[in-house]
Order: C-alpha cells, then structure tokens, then sequence
C-alpha cells in the first residue's frame, strides 16, 4: 500500500534581521498552510506544518530530507508553500534570466537550486507533488515583472501580492551574500544532475513566471480558488482537470501554471487530486 507524506508552509512574516530590516507582512499564508494540511490529513497523509518563525531553512530542508529517506517507489510527498517570492543571483550559470528563484522562509531564502537537489534525493517513481503560492512561482525560473509590492484596487483598499520588492532582494542579498554564493558553490557541482530527477515531480502553482500572486483576507487568491474547486473532496476529476477548472475562477492577471518533471509517467497527471 502506497504512503503519503506531507509539509505545508505558510509564512505571514518574516525575520528582519536576515532580511535587512524587512518583515514582509501578509494575511493569510498560515491559513493557507493549514487548510491544505486539512486536505491532506482528510486523504490519509501524515502531515507537518511549519508556521511562520518555525519554517526555518533548516526544518524545512530537514522534513523533505527526512521524507525522501522514508518513501519508496510508488509513495507520494505532497508540499504546499504560501509565502513571499524572492531572487538572488544565479552564480552557476543555469538561469537564463541571471537570477535564481526562491521561498522566503523564516530565517533565509530557499534557492530554488536546493529545491532541484532535494527533489534528487527521492527513490524512483516517488511521486512529489507541489503547490506554491507565491509571486513568480510558474517554474520558479523567471525575473519579476513589478517593482512594487502593492497595487491598488480602489480608492481605499489596497491589492497585496506575495512578492518581495527587487530593493529588499539585493539588501538581503549584500548583506547575507557569503551565505547565498556558498550555497550556489555547493549547488553547482550537482545541479546538473538534478534537472532530471528519478521522482515524478508535478507543480502546481499560484502564478505564471511572469505574473504576481495575491494575498488575500482568508486564503490567498490561488489557495482560496483551489479550496472552492476541491469542495471538501467533491472534485472528482484528474490534475490536469483540476488546474483546468482553478484556472477559471482566477482573473486573467493571475494564471497557476502546471509544470511536470522528472521520471516521465502520465499516470501521475492523470490521478485525481491529492490521492496517495
């Protein structure tokens, strides 16, 4: 019988003091994180949360590590992230753009380098499925397209996006620049290697490379249009059915992609949502 393993990571802030004096404050991320770990325990998943000051570059690497040590060929690790998206510069060459993607967690950006390497460590035909809610999340693979993190939507109530500004990014960047060109150095020997891991890995995410994500009161726009799709399991369809129909209830400013990679199965594409 296959097993489920799950995270979710869900930041409403994050430390000033690695981020140059920026807490990066948004609503509903934790709320996010937990309404998806409801979705999992409800499918039978053994679940992790990792709220705000908790979700640190070390637990989160540490829980992935630990469920790519645990599942065998067959088993699924699901992992959801609402949070800020954030940049540093590639320094091994594999972005076209010159700037690698990243998570912002609590204590210190993930490169999305370190997610490729985690994705390695899985057996094969280890199904990985992800959601990340977060500003320029269509492949992690792309430049920002705003250079402001609030837009307005009227004349009182302003539009927040899950997005850190391009004058934090290089703040944060000088000031912790040792510790991201260490982790590019360690990166590149084995980023090559990892482009194509043995696991099947399937991206669902809040935005295209080149869009914005929405904060929200309750949810953010993307998980809150997932939540309203799923229906407490009511949803019957396939992944690609279910991207579909997100799809439709999201403004065309705002459109999640679907990215598979890894060990070529379209039976993963075709499961329904979230089954282990």
């Amino acid at each position: 019988m296959s097993k489920g393993i799950s995270l979710h990571i869900g930041l409403n802030s994050v430390d000033p003091k690695h981020y140059a004096g920026w807490s990066g404050p948004l609503n509903a991320c934790e709320a996010d994180a937990e309404d998806m770990s409801a979705i999992a325990e409800d499918s039978g998943f053994e679940g992790t949360q990792l709220l705000t000051a908790n979700a640190t570059r070390n637990a989160v690497i540490s829980t992935i590590e630990d469920a790519a040590k645990t599942l065998q060929a067959g088993d699924i690790f699901l992992i959801s992230y609402s949070g800020h998206g954030g940049q540093v510069p590639d320094m091994n060459g594999d972005e076209i753009d010159g700037q690698d993607e990243t998570w912002c967690l609590y204590d210190g950006e993930l490169v999305d380098d370190e997610l490729n390497i985690l994705w390695n460590k899985f057996a094969e035909n280890v199904r990985i499925l992800v959601f990340s809610d977060s500003c320029h999340s269509g492949t992690m693979a792309r430049a920002p397209m705003k250079s402001s993190t609030y837009e307005r939507l009227d004349g009182n109530q302003p539009k927040v996006y899950r997005y850190m500004p391009p004058s934090v990014a290089l703040r944060t960047y000088r000031a912790n620049r040792k510790m991201y060109d260490n982790i590019q150095k360690k990166t590149a020997a084995e980023i090559k290697e990892s482009l194509n891991p043995k696991a099947r890995v399937l991206l669902i995410s809040g935005c295209q490379d080149f869009q914005l994500s929405l904060d929200g009161t309750f949810n953010g726009k993307f998980t809150g249009t997932l939540l309203k799709v799923w229906n407490e399991g009511v949803f019957r369809g396939d992944y690609k059915q279910f991207h579909r129909s997100i799809c439709g209830f999201m403004p065309p400013t705002q459109t999640p992609n679907l990215d598979v990679f890894g060990s070529s199965d379209i039976d993963f594409v075709m499961q329904r949502p979230f089954a282990i």
